[in-house]
């Protein structure tokens, strides 16, 4: 019909099915996944190639393909969600930190183009990733600014 609009579930729906995307697929109930905490914004699952024990992504159920493609609003709404997961996470496995990480882009390891957030719950010896501050190059932070501001 000339002149409808559609609504929210309608292009929610659409979002979902109208792509090749894992993370879509999975979110409308089409592959099978560990989940660990769904809303009406947001779906979370155990990663199947699990850093640590109980690494978790969070997505957000509409399709974005990194977070440098989301609205400030989209990414807060987002972002508000991570401490509830994050903090189930801690308590129920014993964790004693965590690692909050999103890749955006492909060179910077994003292998699913669907923004999510890696929740890596950490303990003393769990042989996840080392992310010490260990300054691998001796940049000069004054021209590096300039740049950025010019």
């Amino acid at each position: 019909m000339k002149g409808k609009r559609l609504g929210n579930a309608q292009v929610s729906f659409i979002d979902i099915h109208m792509s090749d995307c894992l993370f879509c697929e999975i979110i409308a109930g089409e592959i099978p996944s560990y989940k660990v905490y769904e809303d009406e914004d947001v779906y979370a699952m155990l990663d199947i190639s699990q850093a640590t024990k109980g690494h978790t992504l969070v997505l957000p159920k509409k399709h974005y393909e990194n977070l440098l493609a989301m609205t400030s609003d989209e990414s807060a709404l987002l972002f508000s969600k991570i401490p509830n997961i994050a903090n189930l996470l801690k308590n129920k496995l014993g964790a004693e930190g965590m690692n909050i990480i999103t890749n955006c882009g492909e060179i910077s390891g994003q292998t699913i183009l669907h923004t999510h957030v890696h929740l890596m719950p950490r303990s003393q010896n769990d042989g996840g990733p080392d992310f010490s501050h260990t300054p691998t190059h001796d940049y000069d932070l004054g021209a590096i600014l300039k740049e950025i501001m010019s």
